[in-house]
């Protein structure tokens, strides 16, 4: 078992660390580069090369059953969850094969009405002190009954 970091935009690479670490699990931080690399051991920084996509690919075609992944990235996401890996969002969301189909489609919406309404931009909340909580909470959560 380990955890997969799209670590490109991640918030909370420090709490996923400390899970990690608790757990003796390997971290992959999977990102184009800019990721200053943890003296930690069990940490493990993979740089991918530059383009669209690249870290998502790695990641995809790492992650399997009893895996963690962490993104917010809803394709990527769905990519893991068919893979038999189990998925987090940043704020804590657990994304499944039982919800994944609607956050697809509600993403693609919401991609076409920003297109529709170019004013649309930019109306997601701030990452907050909470989401950090939820999403600490929701790992271990998640971890520990990967490791059954």
């Amino acid at each position: 078992m380990a955890i997969y970091v799209d670590a490109d935009a991640c918030p909370v690479k420090a709490e996923i660390e400390r899970v990690g670490t608790r757990h003796g699990l390997t971290v992959f931080i999977v990102s184009n580069g800019g990721i200053r690399p943890s003296p930690n051991p069990l940490l493990q920084t993979v740089i991918v090369a530059e383009g669209a996509d690249e870290a998502d690919k790695w990641i995809a075609e790492h992650a399997g059953a009893g895996d963690v992944v962490v993104t917010g990235d809803i394709p990527l996401a769905a990519r893991c969850i068919e893979a038999g890996a189990q998925v987090l969002k940043h704020n804590g969301e657990e994304l499944t094969a039982r919800n994944i189909g609607n956050v697809l489609a509600t993403r693609d919406l919401m991609a076409d009405l920003r297109a529709m309404d170019p004013f649309r931009q930019g109306s997601g909340r701030a990452f907050q002190k909470a989401d950090r909580t939820r999403f600490l909470d929701a790992l271990e959560r998640v971890v520990r009954r990967a490791a059954r």
